[in-house]
């Protein structure tokens, strides 16, 4: 198996072709600046996230080239042996620098931007684009779940319905934009996420009737677990939990048939019982728009796993990498792509989102050159990029709650309408500094 200490190989093949070419054509040191954007959000959509930006610092930490990926490249014949003599030396000594984790996006926000010779910031297109893509449409999605529930709990389960790899990416993501909890273990030591997970239908119906496990289960976790109440009739199961864990239950899980009804009569049930504090957990192939239409309904929880962990339909947030200027002979060259329904705006940019008098977003615009007069000392226009990377050493200090609380603050800054769930455009839209 390849050694994934080195992410040097999650790469595709022309990247190393390129790199090779340009070594030949003698443009490989000169200074170039890729920037990360997506022209366009899924359909419908109000607003992105901004996902994966900690795991992509490290991931670039970690592209290195140890012997075992080198024999790789030279066995199967990708590079010469010039390159493999560059590539055996080869360390990061660029500058990144990115919207921050939590913070939303709009189309053509440059959201990522890489200033570094020609050679590395060409080998690190997929892999930059793999992390982002991926992270940030989960992040997405779970952000309008989190609007959907309204302050109610949100548990991710979706480990079961994705790479596993990407499931810990996933998890990730939704604590970043709002979930409470998950049910992935290595997502709960990698990331200090807390988890959640009690039983499943299996263990009910490997006893001899439903009563023997609620004991059984009561017996090692307490009260103070979930009881899964539908495996064969749900107001027997609810009585039947209540008789063994009595009132102080913490709560009882449904995950099947009509919700809003068996919601509501498992709390008269429950509330007739005496369990008034026992909550209510529902699951079952739940996405934003189900979770909004049950917003009018006793539930307390919700469990998310299918539907969160594809996206609700928009399994990647469609980011492209794109060169935007070069350095040659010392001079600075803005640089764009012309092709229909692709174009590119040349240069590197400096964006800043405005905020008005009642704290809303209101527009998002970017400098398209270090030299251009923009916002200045202006307290309405706060810049949004940070740095990950200066001159090759890390810098990039965040925590996985710094980002969960910046994305509270960036959803009160959209607003009611930039939050909405109905299908409509983009709340804003970047645009050159000298076009606003």
């Amino acid at each position: 198996m390849y050694n994934l200490t080195s992410t040097a190989l999650l790469t595709d093949k022309y990247e190393y072709t390129m790199l090779e070419a340009a070594l030949n054509a003698g443009i490989a040191g000169n200074e170039a600046t890729f920037e990360v954007f997506a022209r366009r959000l899924p359909a419908g959509r109000r607003y992105g996230v901004v996902a994966g930006i900690a795991r992509l610092a490290d991931a670039i930490a970690a592209f290195k080239f140890d012997p075992e990926t080198l024999d790789y490249l030279k066995e199967s014949r990708v590079v010469s042996k010039k390159t493999l003599a560059y590539l055996e030396g080869f360390v990061f000594s660029g500058s990144i620098s990115a919207y921050p984790e939590g913070e939303v996006y709009f189309p053509d926000s440059p959201v990522l931007k890489i200033t570094a010779p020609l050679s590395e910031a060409i080998l690190l297109e997929t892999l930059v684009l793999s992390v982002l893509n991926w992270d940030s449409a989960i992040a997405a999605c779970a952000s309008r779940i989190f609007v959907a529930a309204a302050g109610r709990g949100l548990i991710e389960m979706g480990g079961r319905r994705t790479h596993e790899h990407s499931a810990i990416a996933a998890a990730r993501a939704a604590y970043l934009a709002g979930f409470d909890s998950t049910s992935n273990l290595a997502a709960g030591k990698l990331y200090g996420i807390p988890t959640a997970g009690t039983v499943a239908h299996a263990f009910i119906l490997a006893h001899p009737d439903e009563t023997s496990a609620f004991v059984s289960q009561n017996q090692t976790q307490g009260t103070a677990t979930t009881a899964l109440v539908d495996t064969y009739d749900i107001p027997q199961g609810i009585e039947r939990a209540i008789e063994v864990f009595g009132t102080s239950l913490a709560s009882i899980r449904i995950d099947s048939g009509d919700l809003a009804i068996q919601a509501r009569r498992a709390r008269k049930l429950l509330d007739s019982l005496g369990a008034a504090r026992t909550k209510i957990v529902v699951s079952g192939d739940l996405d934003e728009f189900a979770i909004h239409d049950l917003r009018d309904t006793p539930i307390d929880a919700y469990g998310v796993g299918t539907r969160l962990v594809t996206g609700s339909g928009a399994a990647t947030a469609n980011f492209v990498y794109k060169l935007v200027e070069v350095t040659e002979n010392g001079e600075s060259r803005p640089v764009s792509k012309l092709s229909r329904d692709k174009e590119t705006q040349g240069g590197a940019k400096v964006p800043y989102r405005k905020i008005n008098e009642d704290g809303l977003a209101v527009a998002e615009v970017f400098l398209s050159s270090a030299r251009s007069k923009g916002p200045g000392d202006d307290p309405h226009y706060r810049p949004l990029q940070i740095d990950l990377y200066r001159d090759g050493s890390l810098v990039y200090k965040e925590t996985l709650e710094d980002g969960r609380n910046r994305h509270r603050s960036a959803l009160e800054q959209l607003g009611p309408e930039g939050r909405s769930l109905a299908d409509g455009p983009p709340l804003l839209l970047a645009v050159p500094w000298s076009n606003y």
